[in-house]
């Protein structure tokens, strides 16, 4: 097991911990979660013997093999196959070993020590190595062609994706994982959960996708006040379990301080009378002993949303015959060549569609969005734009976009040189950028800092139609659940490739799939999309798309009843099948038109809040003063602004409750 026994660590003159105690048991899939900048990375150091406590210590089995992804990747020239398996370590040593055993002259001593470690080879799987790392990098991404390439030919992103193989290619006790999902895309985090759970050591692992840690961890440690608190069951458990805690935690604290008020009271008035006295000391003295109850803190609450589109247009946008891909001009000749990634494009966008793009690494997502954007031109047919589109696009080029020796309002006051400067501030206060922080260089930044900062400049520009390209790479979970529930309220059209199954639960209503070269509609859910995932990627199955419609369609699927039909006499297990079947696919076509329900409502509670607001102002017997006429007009337009507007949102929800009662 491992133990921290009364644990202290400072970074300069920060304490990070302070005399920690706690337990981990052997086999244990541990969550280590806590605010930015709380230590986890620190605690890793201490595990990895990088860093030691300046108190206490750290205690577990010395013969444990613990295996951690390495934060650099030199430029090799060693194909990727190879540098995956080098993080078997021990394999790669009895190799070496062979080999130099096998180069020395042949005696009877010499070979029974190449016997020994033939045989320590079998031990180690050392026939299967090949297969095994070839599992390994087709999981995470990489294609038997890459394979063979060399390290120094991959980008930052796809190297770390190479130390993530050794260090799952390393036989551990221990595994520490310190944001692994971050520079993956959702097919090879599902295929990483898959192998996780079946990994037989100790795991910790730190992360901010809260799906990944539901679907791992089994224990939850968090780090908060500079202790380590320790919860069973995955992160949902772990905030239920927080929040039973700070209703427990505000309890005593009300009783404590009723007590302390009381006994204060009684001191006030009769610390001066003789008769008394002696009770009220004993009273101060049971103040000076009460033990100060701190309230269990919560992290600060982060919360922003995204302004209402000044208009729209209907349609947003129309692809017709569309090839989506890249232009490449040779260096020697000067000759421009077309890669087409995603072809037969025939697509529109709709005022308030909710769009997840799914779809495997490297299958076109983010050329199409690329092409949506404007940031590629179509190879072949006609994109239109509808007058008045305004796209706020946000990749993570657009972090690297930023200007590092400018500050927070620089880049604001850029895009609206003629506001004034204390609103742009009071705007980016709302993003947790305030004080001195607002004026002074990005360079130090985090990259969350960085990508939030990208978003406040997106939300200033009141965009009708979002294209997010993984839009929570480097974001906390306070800034992950923030934006989510941000693109939630959003009153404009939504397209967003994510890997935060979460945010996309929670903020799309329909799902694309890019596949094959194609744009098709997906009829099903995430769960649907991971089966799919691993009948294809495992070669488990057929590469058909589940439930896919016919076409290259992409409208909002329409409900319809299903109408009976003559059918041959099924025994009942089929028939209780056949009727499973049917309830799944019913769901399949409530679900999303229960999501537009949903978002119809919360749109419709905040337009009578907004309309009320009118109302009441226009209550007011001085606003029809001649002086305020400017105020009144306004007030007026608003209110007709209002009422035009609920009618057609109650339209649109009744409609739909239409729909779901045809289904019904």
């Amino acid at each position: 097991m491992i133990r921290f026994i009364q644990v202290s660590l400072m970074r300069g003159v920060k304490p990070l911990l302070e005399q920690v105690d706690v337990t981990l048991n052997p086999g244990d899939k541990i969550g280590l979660i806590g605010a930015n900048g709380a230590g986890k990375s620190s605690l890793f150091a201490m595990m990895r013997g990088e860093l030691h406590p300046d108190q206490g210590e750290i205690d577990f089995p010395a013969k444990w093999r613990v295996a951690y992804v390495a934060q650099e990747t030199p430029p090799l020239e060693r194909c990727a196959l190879d540098y995956a398996i080098d993080g078997d370590v021990n394999l790669r040593k009895l190799e070496a070993e062979l080999a130099r055993l096998e180069s020395e002259p042949e005696s009877s001593e010499n070979g029974i020590a190449i016997g020994e470690v033939y045989s320590a080879l079998a031990d180690a799987d050392a026939y299967t190595v090949q297969s095994r790392g070839e599992q390994l990098l087709l999981g995470l991404g990489f294609t038997l062609d890459q394979m063979q390439l060399p390290v120094a030919s991959f980008s930052g992103g796809w190297r770390m994706r190479l130390n993530l193989a050794q260090a799952l290619m390393c036989p551990s006790d221990l595994l520490l994982l310190d944001e692994p999902t971050n520079h993956l895309d959702l097919d090879a985090i599902i295929w990483l959960e898959d192998w996780l759970k079946r990994y037989a050591g100790t795991l910790i692992i730190i992360s901010h996708d809260r799906d990944f840690l539901d679907e791992v961890v089994n224990v939850v440690v968090h780090i908060d006040e500079r202790k380590l608190k320790r919860y069973s069951g995955n992160y949902s458990s772990f905030e239920r379990q927080r929040a039973a805690q700070m209703i427990l935690a505000a309890g005593a604290l009300e009783k404590q301080q009723r007590k302390r008020a009381h006994l204060e009271s009684f001191v006030n008035r009769f610390k001066a009378q003789a008769s008394k006295a002696r009770q009220a000391q004993s009273r101060m003295k049971a103040l000076a002993k009460m033990e100060e109850l701190a309230p269990l803190r919560a992290a600060a609450e982060f919360s922003f949303e995204f302004r209402e589109p000044l208009s729209a247009p209907n349609p947003l946008l129309v692809m017709e015959d569309v090839d989506a891909g890249y232009k490449m001009e040779d260096e020697k000749t000067g000759d421009i060549t077309t890669k087409s990634i995603v072809h037969g494009i025939n697509f529109s966008l709709q005022i308030g569609q909710r769009i997840g793009l799914l779809g495997v690494n490297g299958a076109g997502k983010s050329t199409l969005i690329k092409t949506i954007a404007g940031e590629l031109s179509p190879l072949t047919g006609d994109a239109t734009m509808g007058k008045g589109l305004n796209i706020g696009y946000f990749a993570q080029h657009q972090v690297e976009m930023l200007r590092h020796d400018e500050s927070p309002l620089w880049h604001l006051a850029k895009i609206a040189p003629t506001v004034r400067e204390q609103e742009l501030r009071n705007f980016l206060g709302g993003f947790n950028f305030p004080g001195t922080m607002v004026t002074s260089s990005i360079a130090p930044f985090s990259g969350g800092e960085k990508a939030r900062l990208a978003l406040a400049l997106i939300v200033w520009q009141r965009p009708n139609l979002l294209l997010l390209d993984e839009p929570t790479n480097h974001l906390d979970l306070e800034t992950r659940e923030a934006l989510t529930e941000a693109l939630a309220q959003f009153e404009g059209t939504l397209v967003v490739v994510s890997h935060d199954r979460h945010l996309l639960r929670a903020t799309t209503d329909q799902f694309i799939i890019v596949a094959d070269g194609k744009l098709q509609p997906f009829d099903g859910d995430l769960d649907d999309y991971k089966d799919w995932l691993f009948q294809t990627k495992l070669g488990k199955g057929t590469d058909v798309l589940p439930a896919a419609g016919k076409g290259n369609k992409t409208d909002f699927p329409v409900a319809s009843p299903v109408a009976p039909s003559a059918a041959p006499a099924v025994n009942s297990k089929d028939q209780k099948r056949l009727d499973a079947e049917q309830r799944q696919k019913l769901s399949a076509q409530r679900k999303p038109i229960e999501n537009k329900i949903k978002r119809l409502e919360e749109q419709i509670a905040k337009r009578n809040a907004q309309k009320a607001e009118v109302d009441a102002a226009l209550g007011d017997s001085a606003i029809y003063d001649a002086a305020n006429k400017a105020k009144l007009k306004t007030l007026l337009t608003d209110q007709a602004f209002y009422t035009k507007d609920l009618g057609q949102l109650e339209g649109e929800w009744l409609e739909l409750q239409e729909q779901l009662e045809a289904l019904a």
